[in-house]
């Protein structure tokens, strides 16, 4: 789609245009279904960084486009509320307006926030909302304020692709080969995790050969059952079994091949150092700067707090001990390896002086941190949905984790040690979480919890230096 409309080259004016009739669209009743919005906006939002179009008049037209959608929308619903669920499609397909109404009456006011970002639902809720005689007044305050958010995190990442395209067309030689075994990893991992998660769950098909299995014999049932006595539901927690299992021996087997290998004799760490240094003055050596001030102690103290301090007064003692615990833990552990490993970075800034290199702190805390919330969330799901959990945490914990090879400051096989023992301390945290009759986390008050977080965090980049 991109090198289609770098062909067809459209002038500022029409890309603007483009910008603001696709957010209109896409943001509109039923046809946003249809219209691969947000294959549209990026690739024209590259284009526009490709010719340094003014970022603010882009943002301003998508927003426009966005509200004048969910407006419209909004209006269909409020004036022809008797006669939706007779028009087309919904004819035919009833199951997507009663999605709707389900996810508004589930979230209320947020679902126009929360459906700007969703897709099945995204072009629905506006309407439902209006079917439901949501008071415009609030309706508008929540429209806008979502669109204000939709804007950028759209077309941001576009923009910012092709303001920078010449520079990263200019990578290294090598750097196809170490892209796409790095997209082939990380897609077999995430497929292969998401694949054992679903099996080792009570009614998969490893758990349930595994429980036949135990009733074998009495021995292997008192064994089973002993397992399970543990855990409020009486299921065996096979998945964070595993994922201990795992990571622990390939966190000790790496760490033992990396001592024997003193940076930079790693064939792996100094090609890819090579293919990432050019990109540490572009945009993504500032977004690599950002990551790493959201990654350190205050960053991550900015990030957890508010959610712990709700835990505690919430009485759900439990939740917070635990992750609190992992938290210290990570730091504990991640002082530890590196005492042991002493291994050199890459590049110690003034703030890094002192600091070893192997495992990457970041990388584990991050893994830790959003591991847990994932887990706690998909713990609140049904078993089809807990996936797209998982694979958002994963999304999340990438950048932060190539942001330190862009910094300069890691070798890749730290973030690859730092990894495992996130996994590892994510592991023994659930383990032991499982064993509590715990209160459990819903409802929750998450959306005052991430602004608060958000602005902690904002205020911590603003005008707090690195630690």
């Amino acid at each position: 789609m991109t090198e289609w409309l770098y062909q067809f080259s459209p002038s500022p004016t029409l890309l603007v245009l483009i910008v603001l009739l696709v957010a209109l669209l896409e943001s509109l009743a039923v046809v946003g279904l249809l219209v691969p919005g947000i294959v549209i906006l990026t690739a024209a939002a590259s284009l526009a960084g490709h010719q340094h179009l003014p970022l603010p008049l882009l943002l301003a037209a998508a927003f426009a486009g966005a509200t004048l959608g969910d407006g419209l929308s909004f209006w269909l619903g409020y004036s022809q509320r008797e006669r939706v669920h007779r028009m087309w499609p919904f004819t035919r397909h009833p199951e997507w307006l009663a999605r709707g109404v389900n996810f508004f009456k589930r979230y209320g006011d947020f679902s126009i926030l929360i459906g700007r970002f969703v897709g099945p639902v995204r072009p629905i809720v506006p309407m439902v909302a209006g079917m439901l005689h949501m008071p415009t007044w609030r309706f508008a305050a929540v429209n806008i304020a979502s669109a204000l958010l939709w804007a950028p995190a759209y077309l941001l990442p576009g923009y910012l692709l092709g303001h920078s395209w010449d520079k990263l067309l200019a990578l290294p030689a090598s750097s196809e080969r170490w892209l796409v075994t790095l997209g082939l990893v990380l897609i077999t991992l995430g497929l292969g995790f998401s694949w054992f998660r679903h099996h080792l769950g009570r009614g998969g098909w490893v758990y349930m050969r595994l429980a036949r299995f135990s009733r074998a014999t009495p021995r292997r049932r008192r064994l089973w059952l002993a397992l399970g006595a543990a855990h409020p539901r009486n299921e065996i927690p096979l998945a964070s079994l595993a994922l201990l299992v795992v990571s622990l021996v390939a966190l000790c087997g790496w760490t033992l091949w990396v001592l024997d290998h003193p940076a930079p004799s790693l064939p792996m760490d100094r090609q890819i150092q090579a293919l990432l240094a050019p990109l540490a003055g572009s945009w993504l050596g500032e977004f690599s700067t950002f990551m790493a001030l959201s990654g350190d102690i205050l960053g991550i103290i900015a990030l957890t707090l508010p959610w712990l301090v709700w835990l505690l007064f919430s009485r759900r003692i439990a939740a917070f001990l635990h992750i609190s615990s992992a938290l210290v833990g990570v730091g504990f552990a991640n002082l530890v390896f590196k005492h042991l490993a002493g291994r050199a970075r890459p590049d110690t800034p003034d703030y890094l002086m002192g600091s070893f290199s192997y495992p990457s702190a970041h990388t584990s805390t991050s893994i830790v941190l959003i591991g847990l919330a994932a887990a706690f969330t998909a713990e609140a799901l049904p078993a089809k949905r807990r996936m797209w959990v998982y694979w958002g945490a994963t999304l999340v914990c990438l950048p932060m984790a190539l942001s330190r090879l862009v910094l300069g400051v890691h070798w890749a096989s730290d973030l690859i040690g730092g990894a495992l023992l996130g996994l590892v301390v994510c592991a023994i945290t659930r383990l032991s979480y499982q064993r509590f009759v715990h209160v459990p986390l819903t409802p929750c008050p998450w959306p005052p919890l991430v602004v608060a977080s958000l602005l902690l965090l904002a205020a911590r980049i603003a005008w707090l230096p690195y630690v």
